[in-house]
């Protein structure tokens, strides 16, 4: 690495270090689950109060949860924006607990409502399920717009890492008119190309969080053996065309095998035309948004980039309004 870390992060890295943590792919998927579960309260900011929040179990190729917030201040009754958010944690960890307190941080910053998908995890349930699970509770979302209280015009997608990889597929699903339209993408240092092709997977090899070895001990569990990993499903790095897809905001650190992928993914974005905007921290670690009991810095970009989130979503609606006026 050219740029040193944030010394917060530093720290926290020291600290880990001392503590002797093994790494993920050390571990059993559901010993790795464990682990990550530890670490929340740890290192995660409040969330916040929000105005409601609820689950609702739905049914799609598997029976889903979906955990519903309302951010504060907004009415049960106000057609809100809305925002399906796909946790991350390499299609293998994570579910709606893990990403509570970023969930309530973004629909109170943004203003809106954000529907988080309990999708189906690897290696129970790989490839495709959890493309499967966030596609039907996409297309249950838009259908159930009124109760709801959501405008179906003004809905986006987005995630972190895994949720990230899938929330950029569904956009494409969505411009080729699979699955509804959405009006803006949130893909918070997400996975794009899953062959480990790009130069920071040789950069990111040891002392962080997640590590090319880390992210192929994931990919292994979520792929299946003889699937294609360059399919545009899977990376979606790899579609043919990025035209129509709806706007961005594209998150990457450089501290973080998936970095070069994100970046490449942004530009591939604004030579297609679509509008994007890049956010790039060069002294920041994988999973940032994560970790601001620790890195105050992750604070101030998580503030940064769920205005930025709040603000398309509500130009979305107010654009709708004004042409249904």
């Amino acid at each position: 690495m050219h740029t040193a870390l944030d010394p917060y992060a530093a720290a926290l890295l020291a600290r880990a270090k001392e503590a002797a943590y093994p790494p993920f792919e050390a571990l059993t998927p559901a010993q790795c689950r464990k682990a990550y579960a530890a670490s929340w309260d740890v290192m995660q900011s409040p969330g916040g109060e929000v105005a409601s929040v609820r689950d609702i179990q739905i049914q799609a190729e598997a029976s889903l949860m979906l955990r519903i917030y309302r951010g504060a201040q907004t009415q049960d009754t106000d057609d809100l924006p809305c925002m399906v958010f796909l946790h991350g944690g390499g299609w293998v960890i994570g579910n709606l607990e893990s990403h509570d307190r970023m969930c309530r941080q973004l629909a109170n910053i943004a203003g809106i409502c954000v529907v988080s998908v309990d999708y189906r995890l690897a290696p129970e349930h790989p490839y495709p399920a959890a493309l499967q699970d966030t596609a039907a509770a996409l297309q249950w979302v838009v259908a159930h717009a009124d109760e709801l209280h959501i405008d179906p015009h003004a809905v986006g997608v987005g995630g972190d890492s895994a949720g990230g990889n899938l929330a950029a597929v569904l956009a494409l699903m969505s411009r080729d008119g699979d699955l509804p339209k959405l009006c803006f993408q949130a893909l918070l240092y997400p996975v794009t190309d899953l062959t480990c092709r790009f130069p920071s997977y040789a950069r990111v090899t040891s002392d962080l969080p997640l590590t090319s070895s880390t992210m192929r001990y994931f990919i292994d569990h979520y792929i299946p053996s003889g699937i294609d990993k360059s399919e545009w499903r899977i990376s979606p790095l790899n579609a043919s065309s990025f035209a129509g897809v709806a706007p961005a905001l594209v998150l990457t650190v450089a501290h973080d095998p998936l970095c070069d992928e994100g970046i490449a993914y942004a530009h591939r974005l604004d030579q297609a035309g679509v509008r994007v905007a890049a956010l790039h921290y060069n002294d920041q670690m994988h999973g940032l948004l994560s970790q601001g009991r620790l890195i105050p810095m992750a604070n101030t970009v998580a503030h940064q980039v769920f205005s930025l989130v709040g603000h398309a979503l509500h130009q979305s609606l107010k654009i709708h309004s004004q042409e249904t006026t």
